[in-house]
Formats: structure tokens, C-alpha cells, sequence
């Protein structure tokens, strides 16, 4: 490592952001380590039966959500309920963390009159909560 690699600091708001990714990450684990012993011990009945999964391996997704009955994009959410689908929330947290990361950086911007990184902190919060939609076609995911 070089002297000017030593000398290198990391900005209060990048150790946020870190704190924020790194705490969240595990965060995000621990709850798909939960919600994947509920669904393995049956705590909540699963919208499939574990039985007749591999029945569906050969489908193409489409073929797939048809036959399952589960709609596109973000209708899973509203099979939270079941054990299969429960998961699906530590997934959607860890997806979240740039967003929430980013939110949190904004402030401290503001803070600073950082208004090219206010800016890109809001273009990239927008950007990503467009692309999570599912208004561009993307299904959401």
C-alpha cells in the first residue's frame, strides 16, 4: 500500500452508506433465514405444497405463473401469508438497502450544500424506485 492509499479517508457520509449496507445485508440474511425455517416446518402452509415443486422445474417462468396461479411483477406480495412466499420479504429488504442507503446520505448533503451529490442522490432513489415499479415493462423485478 502506498503512502497516499494510507492517507486516504473515508467521508462520514460513505461510512454511513458502509454502515447502512453492511448491517442491512445481514439484517436482510438473518430475516431469509427465518422466513426459510418458517416454510420448512410448516409454520405457514405454503401456496405450493413441497410435494409438487418439482412439477413445475421444466416451465418457463410465464408457464410457470400461470400454472401456479401467481400473478406478474409485485403480486407476490400479496401471497406473503403463505410459507413459500414469506421469503420473498428478506429478498425485497436486501434489494431496498441502496434506496435506503441513498435516502439517508441525502440529508447530509443538504447539510453540506453538496448539491451535485444531492443530485445524484435523488436522480439514482428515483431512478431505481422506477425501475422497482414495473412501469417500464420490466415487471418489477
Amino acid at each position: 500500500m502506498t503512502t497516499a492509499e494510507k492517507n486516504v479517508k473515508a467521508s462520514p457520509e460513505q461510512l454511513r452508506y458502509a454502515n447502512i449496507l453492511f448491517y442491512g445485508a445481514w439484517s436482510g440474511i438473518a430475516v431469509m433465514i427465518i422466513t426459510y425455517l418458517i416454510y420448512v416446518f410448516g409454520i405457514l402452509s405454503p401456496h405450493i405444497p413441497l410435494h409438487e415443486v418439482p412439477n413445475y422445474w421444466g416451465m418457463s417462468a410465464d408457464q410457470y405463473l400461470h400454472e401456479a396461479d401467481i400473478g406478474q411483477g409485485w403480486a407476490w406480495a400479496a401471497l406473503l401469508g403463505k410459507g413459500d412466499f414469506l421469503n420473498f420479504l428478506g429478498i425485497a429488504f436486501l434489494g431496498l438497502l441502496t434506496i435506503i442507503g441513498y435516502l439517508t446520505l441525502i440529508p447530509a448533503y443538504l447539510k453540506k450544500k453538496d448539491t451535485a451529490y444531492v443530485t445524484v442522490a435523488v436522480l439514482e432513489v428515483l431512478v431505481l424506485l422506477l425501475a422497482a415499479s414495473g412501469f417500464l415493462g420490466s415487471g418489477g423485478h
